[in-house]
């Protein structure tokens, strides 16, 4: 089954949100803003891309800025700062199985269809 990380406010979300639709592909759709992945869900989103927590991280945001920029943070302070604060989540993130992607741009979900 294919999942989406989802946030409805975003271009590149809804962009892959509609490839998905196009391809007529079943889909499970996680409003990630509302059904916060806990660690362990992190952990193992960050396992299958196979990239550190830092690079899940959307560096742009305020709250990033504010709170955690410059500051020596661990994977887990790291994990922990994107569970307590989803917002910080990269998006959209699709997998299939053992496959994941950032889909940035939109059409690298093709790696995982």
């Amino acid at each position: 089954m294919i999942k989406i990380y989802h946030n409805p406010r975003c271009s590149k979300s809804r962009e892959t949100l509609a490839i998905l639709n196009s391809e007529n592909k079943e889909f499970e759709i996680i409003k990630y803003l509302k059904d916060v992945p806990s660690e362990k869900e992190l952990k193992e989103i960050l396992k299958i891309l196979n990239i550190p927590a830092i690079d899940l991280v959307r560096k742009n945001e305020s709250i990033w800025k504010d709170k955690y920029k410059g500051k020596d943070l661990s994977e887990e302070n790291i994990i922990r700062a994107m569970t307590e604060n989803p917002i910080l989540i990269q998006r959209p993130i699709v997998m299939k199985g053992n496959k994941a992607v950032i889909a940035r741009p939109p059409e690298s979900i093709r790696e995982v269809l």
